[in-house]
């Protein structure tokens, strides 16, 4: 079965959490729902990734077991949900507390829905909502997720796959959005700039990578933003 079918069928199945008021779609599914029809070309993992705001885990808590004819939890991490199919996706849910520093992270301790809350999600906020497989999907606003996996570091597979995300959320984005990352970016700390910038220059110099795109056509773009944030930092901008 195609990777689209698969993410859309598992965002129909995750219907009754995402519906959920203030509930985003984060990660690496962003930018395939982000390009026209929710292509999905720019795949980097085989997982959605859901972001609960701590204020809604109650409501979202009471809405999982309407999840279990296609998806069930993982009994070593109950914030993972495998499907029963390989037609789906594995669903991971993250919790997302806006008062937090970015450096920051805790666990939102339950018995049912235990969440890691990243503190760097704090950046992102609620942008469009979508409709895909009859589901109401909200996705972050761009620039908010694209900080967000650029302030995060992380070494080895995961910070390349992190980067990637970053990559596809750049080949998405528009002159408004990088407007508004101009704006986040200068309200962050100088030695979280300072990683914004070390991570873009990772990402300027990875190799491919088998299944997941291709970073080197995209070169030129990345070494732009590098210099449009340098210009930030500078006050040229």
């Amino acid at each position: 079965m195609p990777f689209r079918d698969r993410l859309l069928a598992t965002i129909r199945a995750a219907r009754p959490v995402l519906e959920e008021p203030e509930v985003l779609v984060v990660g690496s599914e962003v930018p395939n729902l982000l390009q026209p029809e929710a292509a999905s070309t720019l795949v980097v993992s085989q997982d959605l990734d859901i972001g609960v705001p701590v204020n809604r885990h109650a409501s979202v808590k009471g809405r999982l077991a309407e999840m279990m004819p296609s998806l069930t939890p993982s009994p070593e991490e109950p914030s993972v949900w495998t499907p029963r199919s390989p037609d789906l996706l594995e669903v991971n849910f993250v919790g997302i507390d806006r008062s937090r520093d970015p450096t920051d992270a805790y666990v939102l301790e339950d018995d049912q829905l235990p969440l890691l809350v990243f503190g760097a999600l704090s950046l992102v906020a609620a942008g469009a909502e979508i409709e895909l497989a009859g589901t109401r999907v909200r996705l972050p606003r761009p620039a908010g997720l694209l900080l967000e996996k650029l302030v995060t570091d992380r070494a080895g597979g995961k910070g390349d796959r992190d980067l990637l995300v970053a990559l596809g959320l750049l080949m998405t984005a528009g002159a408004a959005d990088l407007d508004e990352l101009d704006t986040l970016y200068g309200t962050l700390r100088s030695e979280l700039r300072h990683v914004v910038r070390s991570n873009l220059a990772v990402l300027s110099l990875l190799e491919p990578t088998s299944g997941m795109p291709d970073p080197r056509p995209q070169r030129a773009t990345v070494a732009s933003l590098l210099r449009r944030l340098e210009q930030v930092e500078e006050g040229t901008r």
